[in-house]
């Protein structure tokens, strides 16, 4: 009987321990943060993952003390915490506690039974209004209260995050999805973004589409309302859906203040034939584009080929002129296509007029060019190909006068070595003939994607004129990630590791459009993984030093 009782403890404590919530040397917490941009804008920025393992199945997450860190809470409007249960992915269903709005106090109190396993929490940020652009912030946790026992971290070094602003997002004024960025500041100093407003669905041309603008008065702290500078409606009584806009590209006069906003027009659809679809109406499905086959055609007339439109503004992007169609002026009529390239376009020293371009030739085969004026926008005139099976680049003026283009290469679709990197080529005499630059195809990688590149002028400490090329996009070969700024002291020559800045680590859809906010900072609108349309402003101090 006594040997009875001894077993009956023994099993009994073990019973009791197998079902004990008391936490184990085993359980532990992670943290972890991503590279995001933490937006103003968002009521919600995933800045800390917190992931604890539990063994048990009964164990209680009863309070999150947070730590902010050296972010300045004047910058903070209110801090969330959010429980994903075992997706580490970050979600806002299952809030923990409550908002916190006082950020004297960052305990977080809630009740949450957690899972077998590893249980994920993100720590979520909404900033405020006042925030100032080129402030970072960083997150970290002291500890966690389980079963009434305090535990806390690993070790972890908290980076700091930079801070950005949303110009648009998805579903913002019922629109389904904001691509294709351009970027350019007026002469007053007002900044212009431009996009494509695909109002039904995320795809490219043909469809519903117009082209959008916000513009910023303070450097990118706030932006107005968006309005749409090109729209072609139900031109030739055909519905919005087979009057597209897009691949905006924005373009200032620095000479005369006037703003140009070119758009690419599709009217109606030229099928895989080539043939102009008639009777098309709201219910007709019938899509093509404008790459594709034989989705635009040798001629001029818009049942022929795609239109090259552009708007003028004379005071400060205001108010916006009716379009202005330059296809019979600029367009080789054996092309099968001539269109902007999205981004913005460039004022040469000697006043010339630069939109980047690009297009297909005789045999359908794309290429990239240049589209320039000498006479302040009255006449327009189209350079020879710079590189063909190139499409969407940008232009920047070099030292000597020339100007460079740097072009998005189709070859990069499936070159993933050394020969991978962006197509460039430099014209002394505005395309007529062209060079092809020695860190062409194999200097700046891309996973073909649209890319930005900018000349910024500044002056050093000791008031000596500088100035430096910047080129941004995915800094990747694979994928659309990695959105970048690379720095150049030698006119394109060279663009050291050192002086490269990663500023969103996750995935988008990749463009973006660089600009000097002003002599001491640059902004760049881009594609990102936290906005469609994300903004932010970076030092020059901080990219070059």
């Amino acid at each position: 009987m006594r040997v009875y009782k001894i077993v009956s403890l023994v099993i009994l404590s073990l019973v009791l321990v197998s079902c004990s919530t008391t936490i184990s040397e085993s359980e532990s917490i992670n943290l972890k943060q991503f590279n995001y941009p933490v937006l103003k804008g968002k009521d919600n920025n995933p800045v800390l993952r917190v992931c604890f393992y539990s063994k048990n199945r009964k164990n209680i997450l009863q309070n999150v003390k947070i730590n902010l860190g050296e972010t300045n809470t004047f910058n903070l409007s209110e801090v969330r915490v959010f429980y994903t249960g075992k997706d580490s992915v970050f979600k806002t269903n299952v809030q923990f506690g409550k908002t916190i709005k006082d950020l004297n106090k960052t305990i977080v109190n809630g009740n949450q039974v957690l899972q077998k396993g590893k249980n994920y929490l993100w720590i979520s940020y909404k900033l405020s209004d006042a925030l100032n652009l080129t402030e970072k912030l960083s997150a970290e946790i002291d500890y966690l209260s389980i079963n009434d026992k305090k535990i806390k971290s690993k070790k972890f070094k908290s980076i700091k995050l930079r801070t950005g602003s949303v110009v648009r997002q998805q579903w913002q004024d019922s629109v389904h999805t904001y691509r294709i960025p351009g970027l350019a500041t007026s002469n007053k100093g007002t900044l212009l973004a431009v996009y494509d407003v695909r109002r039904e669905k995320g795809g490219d041309l043909q469809g519903n589409i117009d082209i959008g603008l916000s513009r910023s008065l303070d450097k990118g702290q706030h932006w107005e309302p968006m309005q749409i500078v090109l729209d072609m409606k139900t031109y030739g009584n055909l519905p919005e859906k087979f009057n597209g806009v897009s691949d905006a590209s924005v373009l200032v006069d620095k000479n005369t203040n006037d703003i140009y906003i070119a758009g690419l027009w599709m009217h109606g659809v030229i099928n895989k034939e080539g043939t102009w679809v008639e009777g098309l109406n709201d219910k007709s499905k019938d899509w093509n584009h404008q790459w594709r086959n034989k989705g635009s055609q040798p001629g001029l007339s818009i049942k022929q080929t795609s239109q090259f439109l552009v708007t003028k503004s004379s005071d400060d992007g205001k108010t916006w002129g009716k379009p202005i169609n330059l296809t019979k002026m600029c367009k080789d009529p054996k092309w099968w296509l001539l269109a902007p390239a999205p981004g913005h376009g460039i004022t040469l020293k000697d006043g010339t007029l630069v939109f980047p371009t690009q297009g297909r030739d005789e045999e359908g085969l794309p290429f990239s060019n240049i589209t320039y004026s000498k006479d302040s926008g009255k006449t327009w005139k189209t350079s020879n190909a710079a590189s063909h099976d190139t499409t969407e680049s940008m232009a920047v003026e070099l030292s000597d006068g020339s100007v460079m283009l740097n072009m998005r290469d189709n070859k990069n679709g499936k070159e993933k070595g050394d020969k991978n990197g962006r197509s460039i080529a430099v014209t002394t005499n505005l395309g007529d003939t062209w060079t092809e630059h020695v860190t062409s195809n194999g200097t700046l990688i891309e996973p073909k994607c649209m890319a930005s590149i900018h000349r910024h002028k500044y002056k050093d400490t000791e008031g000596n004129p500088k100035s430096i090329l910047l080129f941004s996009n995915p800094n990747s070969k694979f994928k659309r990630h990695k959105q970048t700024i690379k720095v150049s002291f030698d006119d394109g020559l060279t663009w050291p590791e050192k002086y490269w800045t990663e500023l969103d680590a996750g995935k988008g859809s990749g463009y973006s459009c660089l600009t000097s906010v002003d002599e001491n900072t640059i902004g760049i609108l881009y594609e990102g993984s936290q906005a469609q349309m994300t903004f932010q402003k970076i030092l020059i101090s901080e990219l070059i030093n």
